[in-house]
């Protein structure tokens, strides 16, 4: 089902028309940040792919020179925390040779998330896997794109409309037969040959770029009198001699296996040929990552693709071996409390937090599935909160939250109340006006 309106803006995304004051700071693979914990290294994954070998490389990394885990980001990306101080050197030298970093230059800008399913369980219009590659490495030669920030997100969608949600700069959409895409930028849309559908996507993102006069990072942060246009796409695919034609940029269109409007994310569980699991908030040891390096390693072809819902999909494995991942503490049940359960880094990691978030997420975790999911935040800034109808809980003072709910009044009590009114506030199925 379509996700319904969010109570709260994303975390990175000002209000349309904003002008940018400052660089981005974004961090990478090779531009770490500095937290309460240690530092922290963002590493790109595009569409969240990884060989076993690269897998093993990462929990390594995480074992020798961070805190022993690794985060799973909304986009599907990676994080490693409580790294060392001067260990910038060995982690570029670890990641290079892992081949996880292609690009030094053009590292920050390889946010590009794919329907994970893609390929494996026979939905979609087309397999948008081999798309994803060529994107990348047109990315990684592109002279321009280190200009985009570390924000700006490219998606594609096999035609399923999982992706919708994720609100990318750059979006292709397979359609019907495979044979052609849609790729939009803001409300502007062409249509290409799928083949050519990488192509566009890099022009789309160069038209940003030429449009971006306000120095915005994503393109909802345009002022209308800077957005891209239709034909000003159209002009400059027909101009780099690819077959395109005007599109309007709308609902994706529906598969004739799935609800109309798009898909959300997978439900853990096996079948086409993988397992899909989730970490619970987003947060896996070095350990389980080389077990679930170890599965897809002797059960597959050895690659498993990280989700934007942070989880993993095994391709590969199958049923017998959920036991083996649920229990390194992975969630493998559709009915599991924690797929509606996210939440900032908080306390000890991040200073401006206040309170430990994800001590209090575990400690208050649902008997059940059901109801609307919570996002636990550890300051006003939300950091991570995902998009649609959520339960918002922000840390307002020591040992207080503040709960709303879509469309409803915020309330602010103590964790001593928090479950009662946690509770109540996940019965809210609708917004109110």
């Amino acid at each position: 089902m379509p996700p319904a309106p969010s109570n709260r803006p994303d975390r990175d995304e000002p209000p349309l028309t904003s002008v940018r004051d400052r660089g981005d700071a974004c961090p990478g693979a090779l531009r770490l940040h500095t937290a309460d914990d240690g530092a922290l290294a963002r590493v790109r994954v595009p569409a969240g792919v990884l060989s076993a070998a690269q897998a093993y490389a990462l929990a390594d990394a995480a074992q020798r020179l961070g805190d022993g885990a690794l985060d799973i980001t909304s986009r599907g990306n990676l994080q490693l925390r409580g790294l060392e101080a001067g260990c910038g050197g060995e982690l570029a030298l670890l990641l290079d040779a892992a081949g996880l970093l292609p690009s030094p230059r053009h590292e920050r800008v390889r946010n590009v998330v794919a329907s994970p399913l893609s390929g494996l369980d026979g939905r979609g219009y087309a397999d948008v896997q081999p798309l994803v590659r060529e994107l990348d490495a047109l990315l990684c030669a592109s002279e321009r794109a280190p200009e985009l920030s570390g924000r700006f997100l490219f998606a594609l969608d096999d035609g399923r409309g999982d992706m919708a949600e994720l609100a990318a700069d750059v979006m292709l959409l397979a359609e019907p037969g495979g044979g052609s895409v849609r790729v939009t930028v803001g409300d502007a849309a062409v249509r290409v040959k799928a083949e050519d559908g990488p192509r566009a996507m890099l022009l789309a993102a160069e038209a940003f770029l030429d449009a971006a006069a306000t120095r915005a990072w994503r393109v909802r942060e345009l002022p209308a009198a800077h957005a891209v246009s239709a034909a000003d796409l159209a002009a400059r695919a027909a101009a780099a001699g690819l077959d395109a034609a005007d599109a309007v940029a709308a609902v994706p269109p529906s598969c004739p296996d799935r609800a109309a409007g798009g898909e959300g994310p997978p439900v853990p569980g096996a079948g086409h040929g993988a397992v899909y699991v989730v970490a619970p908030l987003g947060r896996v040891t070095a350990s389980a990552w080389r077990l679930i390096a170890g599965v897809a390693e002797r059960y597959g072809p050895g690659e498993l693709r990280v989700t934007p819902w942070r989880g993993v999909v095994v391709v590969g494995a199958g049923e017998e071996q959920l036991g083996v991942l649920a229990g390194a503490g992975l969630v493998t049940d559709p009915a599991s409390p924690w797929l509606g359960v996210g939440a900032c880094t908080g306390r000890p990691g991040c200073a401006k937090s206040l309170a430990d978030v994800r001590a209090d997420a575990t400690a208050l975790l649902p008997a059940g599935a059901g109801g609307l999911p919570v996002h636990w935040s550890g300051c006003e800034r939300r950091c991570g909160h995902p998009r649609g109808a959520w339960v918002d809980v922000v840390a307002t003072a020591e040992g207080h939250y503040e709960v709303s709910a879509p469309g409803g009044p915020p309330r602010t009590v103590p964790l001593t109340e928090l479950a009662g009114a946690l509770a109540a506030a996940r019965t809210i199925t609708t917004p109110t006006k």
